[in-house]
C-alpha cells in the first residue's frame, strides 16, 4: 500500500480525511454551480493531490488510527486519479485567459469612473440603491454568473462606502466607518472561534459519541431520532456543521437513496429550527446577539417553543403520510465503523465546554461575546498542542491545521455584506425604509413573518443586517418581540426552500437532491412547520404580554401601494 510520493496509503488518506468537510464544501459549490461529475473528479484530484503534500509521515497502523470518514463517504465513489498531474490546458487557452482579464479590467475602470462622477454625487441615495441592487443580483445568481458571491459582496461594500464618501467630509466618513466595522468586527471574530472549534472537534471525530448511539430499524423510528439529534446538536454548534455531521451519519446508517433522501431533508428542518433559539446556533440569531438586540436566556425562553412545533409539525406530516411498506430501513453492507483519533473524546467535551461557556462569560463579566468564543478557542488551542505534543504526523489535529479548513470565504461574505448594509445605514437609507413599512403594513409581526418567507429565496444574512438597520433599540428595546420573531422566522424560513440556508444547499449538494424534489416531497410540510411556530410565537405573545390580537389586521385592509 504506497501511493504516488513513496508514502503510505493509509498516511495519504489521514491527511485526506482531515479535509473531508472542506472539500465537501467546496465540491458542493461547485457541483451546483457546473452541475456535472466533472466538477467532483476535479476536486476529488485536488484533494488527493492536497492530502498528499500536506501528509508529514507515520506509518499504516498510526494512519488507521486516525482514519476519519473517507472520501468515498464524503464525494461518492472512489475513482483512479494520477497525482501530480496538472490540468490539461486547452489549445488557445492563453488568449481566452488574456480577454477575460481585460473584460474584468474594463469593467472595474467604468465602476470607477462611474463612482466619481458628479450625477453619482448628487444623486447619492439612488447611487446608493442601484449598487447593491446590482451586487445582491450578483450575488443571488451567483450560481448563473460563476462569481463567487464573497467577491462580489466585498467589491460592492467598497463601491458603497466611495460613493457614501462623496457626500462628506473625510473626517466623518471615517468615523462612520470605524463605527460599522466595530460592529462587524465583533461577528467576524465571533464565527472565527466558533468554526476553528467546531472543525477542531470534528477532525478528532469527536461527534461519533453522538452518532454512534443511534441504532434502529425503522424508518419512522429512525425520522424522530435524526430530527431530535439534530435538533439539540444545532443548538450547541451550528446548523451548517451539524447538516453535514448528520448526512455524514447517514449514509452509515441507510442504503436505500429514496429514505436517505427524506432523512437528510429532515435534518435539513431541525438543524435550522435548532439553532433559531440559541445566539450560537444560527448566524442570524449571532448577529443579533452581539449587536445588542436580543440576550441569552430570554431568546432560549421564547423561542424553544415556537422552534420545536416547527421540527414537530413537519415530523408528524411526514411519518403520517409515510408508507408502511417502506419502513425497514436497511444500513449498507459495507459500512464500517471507525474509531475515534486520539483523545477524541476529551477533544468533544473541552470544544462543547467552551462553545457553552460563551454565554456564561458574557452574562458575568459583560463583555462582548467574541472575547468569550476567542477564550475558548486559545484555552482549546493551547489543549491540543499539550495532548499532540511530539506527534508530528497528526498536525492535522491541531488549531493551525484546523484555520486553513474553516470557510474563510463565507467569512469574507459576512464581510462584504455586513459592510454593505453599514454603508445604507449611515446614509439614512434603512430608516426610510423602516417607516414606509411602519405607514403600510402596521403589524410588526406581520412584518418578521414577511421576512422569514423571503429567506427562502435571497440569504437571510443581509435581510437580518437590514432589518437591525431599521429599527434601533431606542424604539424597538432589546429582546422586544419584534427581535424574538425576526430571530425565529430569519432562522427557520429558509427551510421552506432548498436553496434557501446553507444546511439546504449542503444537502443538496451531498444528497444530489434537486430543487423540484425538495418543493414538492418536502416544502408543504416546513411551510406547516414554519407558520405552526409563527402561531407558537403569537400565543406566547398574547399569555405573556396581553397582546391585542387586533394588530393582526387583514391583508384587506392593509393600506398597500399598486
Amino acid at each position: 500500500g504506497r501511493g504516488c510520493l513513496g508514502l503510505p496509503t493509509s498516511t495519504m488518506a489521514t491527511a485526506l480525511q482531515a479535509r473531508s468537510r472542506f472539500f465537501t464544501a467546496r465540491a458542493t459549490r461547485k457541483h451546483l454551480r457546473q452541475g456535472s461529475k466533472k466538477a467532483w473528479k476535479d476536486v476529488r484530484s485536488r484533494a488527493r493531490i492536497h492530502g498528499v503534500r500536506c501528509s508529514a509521515g507515520g506509518n499504516d497502523e498510526e494512519g488507521k488510527k486516525d482514519a476519519r470518514l473517507s472520501i468515498t463517504e464524503v464525494v461518492g465513489e472512489e475513482e483512479d486519479v494520477p497525482c501530480n498531474v496538472p490540468d490539461d490546458v486547452p489549445e488557445g487557452q492563453g488568449k481566452t485567459d488574456l480577454y477575460k482579464a481585460i473584460g474584468v479590467a474594463a469593467f472595474v475602470a467604468i465602476i470607477v469612473g462611474a463612482t466619481n462622477s458628479k450625477w453619482v454625487a448628487d444623486h447619492q441615495d439612488l447611487a446608493l440603491i442601484l449598487v447593491f441592487v446590482f451586487g445582491y443580483a450578483g450575488i443571488i445568481l451567483e450560481e448563473e454568473l460563476a462569481w463567487n458571491k464573497s467577491g462580489v459582496g466585498l467589491v460592492m461594500a467598497v463601491m458603497l462606502w466611495t460613493i457614501r464618501s462623496l457626500a462628506g467630509t473625510e473626517a466623518e466618513v471615517s468615523m462612520e466607518l470605524e463605527r460599522q466595522l466595530a460592529d462587524v468586527s465583533q461577528i467576524i471574530f465571533f464565527l472565527l472561534g466558533a468554526m476553528t472549534i467546531v472543525e477542531i472537534v470534528d477532525a478528532h471525530q469527536g461527534f461519533k459519541l453522538v452518532t454512534d448511539n443511534i441504532k434502529t430499524t425503522s424508518n419512522k423510528t429512525l425520522t424522530w431520532i435524526i430530527g431530535g439529534t439534530t435538533f439539540v446538536m444545532s443548538a450547541v454548534l451550528d446548523n451548517l456543521t451539524s447538516t453535514i455531521v448528520m448526512i455524514s451519519l447517514l449514509r452509515k446508517l441507510v442504503k436505500n437513496p429514496d429514505q436517505r433522501k427524506m432523512l437528510g431533508a429532515i435534518v435539513v428542518i431541525a438543524a435550522n429550527a435548532g439553532g433559531a433559539w440559541t445566539p450560537i446556533g444560527d448566524v442570524t440569531t449571532t448577529m443579533l446577539w452581539i449587536s445588542g438586540q436580543i440576550t441569552t436566556f430570554p431568546t432560549m425562553k421564547e423561542l424553544i417553543l415556537p422552534s420545536v412545533a416547527s421540527v414537530i409539525v413537519p415530523l408528524a406530516l411526514i411519518t403520517a403520510f409515510a408508507s408502511e411498506e417502506n419502513d425497514v430501513v436497511e444500513p449498507p453492507s459495507n459500512c464500517e465503523g471507525t474509531e475515534l483519533a486520539p483523545r477524541g473524546q476529551l477533544v468533544f467535551f473541552a470544544g462543547v465546554a467552551c462553545l457553552l461557556f460563551v454565554p456564561v462569560f458574557k452574562s458575568v463579566t459583560g463583555l462582548p461575546p467574541y472575547l468569550g468564543m476567542l477564550a475558548g478557542l486559545g484555552v482549546l488551542w493551547l489543549l491540543t498542542d499539550a495532548i499532540h505534543y511530539g506527534e508530528e504526523n497528526r498536525s492535522m489535529l491541531k488549531v493551525p491545521d484546523a484555520l486553513a479548513r474553516i470557510d474563510t470565504q463565507g467569512i469574507l461574505f459576512f464581510l462584504g455584506i455586513l459592510m454593505s448594509i453599514g454603508a445604507l445605514d449611515e446614509a439614512g437609507l434603512l430608516k426610510d425604509l423602516a417607516v414606509y413599512l411602519d405607514q403600510h403594513i402596521p403589524s410588526q409581526e406581520i412584518i418578521a413573518t414577511v421576512i422569514g418567507l423571503v429567506s427562502a429565496i435571497i440569504d437571510n444574512v443581509p435581510l437580518v443586517a437590514a432589518t437591525m438597520g431599521m429599527y434601533d433599540l431606542s424604539q424597538y428595546p432589546q429582546d422586544s418581540s419584534l427581535w424574538q420573531f425576526i430571530a425565529y422566522c430569519a432562522g427557520t424560513g429558509g427551510s421552506i426552500l432548498i436553496i434557501g440556508s446553507a444546511a439546504g444547499v449542503a444537502f443538496m449538494g451531498m444528497e444530489k437532491a434537486d430543487f423540484t424534489w425538495y418543493l414538492k416531497k418536502v416544502s408543504p410540510w416546513a411551510l406547516a412547520g414554519y407558520v405552526a411556530g409563527v402561531g407558537v410565537l403569537l400565543v406566547q405573545k398574547t399569555l405573556m404580554e396581553g397582546f391585542d390580537m387586533t394588530v393582526l389586521p387583514s391583508v384587506a385592509s392593509m393600506n398597500l401601494p399598486m
